[in-house]
């Protein structure tokens, strides 16, 4: 392996320890605040209707949805007849 190889790995192994310490982190902070989102369902605390509900749910679905294709952007197949 040369030079250049050791470098373009080592920058490689950088980029991808760098995105799996922050993507790691991104997804805890995500996933405490939906369960912290899941305490407005304490019915004894909170009133809210169904559609406020599924309003919320619905955002949530669309913005994972968009966030997931980012990640397989450059995997979509063309459409062929």
């Amino acid at each position: 392996m040369n030079q250049k190889s050791k470098s373009a790995s080592k920058i490689e192994e950088n980029r991808h320890e760098r995105f799996k310490r922050i993507a790691a982190k991104r997804t805890n902070e995500l996933l405490e605040k939906i369960r912290i989102l899941g305490n407005c369902s304490n019915k004894s605390s909170y009133e809210y209707t169904e559609e406020e509900v599924n309003k919320i749910f619905s955002e949530i679905d669309k913005q994972l949805r968009l966030t997931k294709s980012r990640f397989s952007a450059g995997k979509r197949e063309r459409f062929k007849l």
